[in-house]
């Protein structure tokens, strides 16, 4: 595939192009977000916004209709904003070239990109650019990426996102995976195509653990008694809770609500529990402070690969499943080139591409065909890098088999006054 290689064997210097990733998952604990289950042909269900402003597509003519986006043209330039350490480097290079599937995009099309690093938490952003949406004026945002949830919804509902020109991405009608199509957060893509993914399911360390964890039953052993991480958001721990129960968090009634809380309940009153954690689990996993927690599979996945020391970590789904958020590239009212942003989503949906992201950052694509590409460069590479490639190849929580992704749950839709029925039984658990 085009594109430089990761250019040496040395596992540190590799470890360190990854970075951290930085509090991705932080939106979750924004009040109001609830949990869900995916289908091969749905991903994640995001919480519902109620209001006069809520959107039901443009009419004709207006911004985003067939109409209008038949009159655009693209621009020379695009403003691409994302999350930290979310997109191939090359550090070998300065400039532009060290981004190269994106250097790829600019050799092509002749467009040049402004990518900016700026997300580190989807509340925060969407409060920054929120003002510019209002008043209708340009927020100097081609393209965003914000994850499902209750920030995406809102701006879908209140007509602060463009919809989408289906005749201008070939590329993702061609080889999007069907998890990413359709998702139940956007019927039909209108507003967005994925950029990544990832899962919340369970880690362990096998220094201290012998045994494969798989449920939060286990997690209630004596044993690992102050030693055990719970997610403290308003999402995760709900929906795996359901998921132990078999409940699917998706149509989950406010009967099984209370059954989750109940299981929940129990990390507290049995003494195992060292906490209830939001990003912090990850620094309190790699100190040793727990020997098992709820936690999201990249950053687990990036600590195995690139740090030595974190090679007895393990990842695993529970029994009954996982729970799956999705990272989503949207166009902003107002943008100055809607056209080029387009291009460059469609663009990350040619395998090859997709692959030189994942190679990159081990979440999962959205483009199942750029699996075969990583394994072919895995085949081909030599020493720590081979071994990287290798295990971003075969990872489950990278590429799903169909027996896992059968068994992905998304999160609940939660609407009007289920929001505080659900926030007001679920919240003094955290705090107890």
């Amino acid at each position: 595939m085009n594109g430089k290689r990761l250019p040496t064997d040395d596992a540190a210097w590799i470890r360190g192009m990854i970075g951290r990733r930085m509090s991705r998952r932080d939106v979750l604990r924004s009040a109001g977000i609830g949990a869900g289950a995916l289908g091969l042909s749905s991903f994640l269900a995001a919480c519902g916004v109620e209001g006069e402003g809520a959107s039901s597509g443009p009419t004709a003519g207006a911004e985003g209709s067939p109409e209008w986006w038949a009159d655009q043209q693209a621009g020379d330039h695009v403003n691409f904003t994302n999350w930290p350490a979310y997109i191939d480097r090359d550090l070998s290079i300065d400039g532009p070239g060290s981004r190269p599937s994106l250097y790829a995009f600019m050799q092509d099309s002749g467009i040049d990109v402004t990518y900016r690093a700026d997300i580190n938490s989807n509340e925060e952003f969407y409060a920054a650019i929120r003002p510019a949406l209002e008043s209708g004026q340009d927020t100097g945002h081609d393209i965003i990426v914000i994850t499902n949830g209750q920030e995406l919804t809102e701006m879908i509902q209140l007509g602060y996102l463009i919809p989408l020109d289906p005749t201008r991405r070939p590329n993702f009608d061609a080889n999007v995976g069907a998890a990413f199509k359709d998702p139940a957060f956007d019927p039909g893509n209108e507003y967005t195509m994925a950029w990544q993914s990832g899962m919340t399911g369970i880690a362990y360390n096998t220094k201290f653990v012998d045994e494969e964890i798989t449920s939060l039953e286990q997690m209630l052993n004596p044993k690992y008694a102050g030693h055990v991480g719970m997610f403290n958001n308003t999402a995760d721990a709900q929906a795996l809770a359901m998921i132990e129960l078999g409940i699917n968090p998706e149509t989950s009634t406010p009967e099984q609500w209370q059954e989750a809380a109940d299981l929940l309940q129990q990390f507290n009153d049995s003494g195992v529990l060292r906490g209830w954690f939001d990003q912090a689990y990850l620094t309190a996993i790699e100190n040793e402070d727990l020997w098992v927690t709820m936690a999201w599979s990249g950053d687990i996945l990036n600590d195995k690969l690139y740090f030595p020391e974190f090679a007895t970590f393990e990842f695993t789904a529970l029994n009954n499943g996982a729970v799956v958020w999705v990272d989503n590239c949207c166009i902003p009212k107002a943008a100055a080139n809607p056209v080029g942003a387009m291009m460059v989503m469609d663009w990350y949906y040619d395998p090859q591409y997709a692959a030189m992201l994942t190679e990159w950052n081990a979440y999962v694509s959205p483009v199942p065909a750029a699996g075969e590409i990583v394994q072919a460069d895995a085949d081909a590479a030599q020493g720590a890098n081979q071994e990287v490639l290798q295990t971003i190849a075969s990872s489950p929580f990278v590429f799903p088999t169909p027996e896992l992704e059968e068994n992905l749950y998304n999160y609940r839709v939660l609407e009007g006054e289920e929001i505080e029925e659900w926030n007001d039984l679920f919240n003094p658990i955290f705090i107890s």
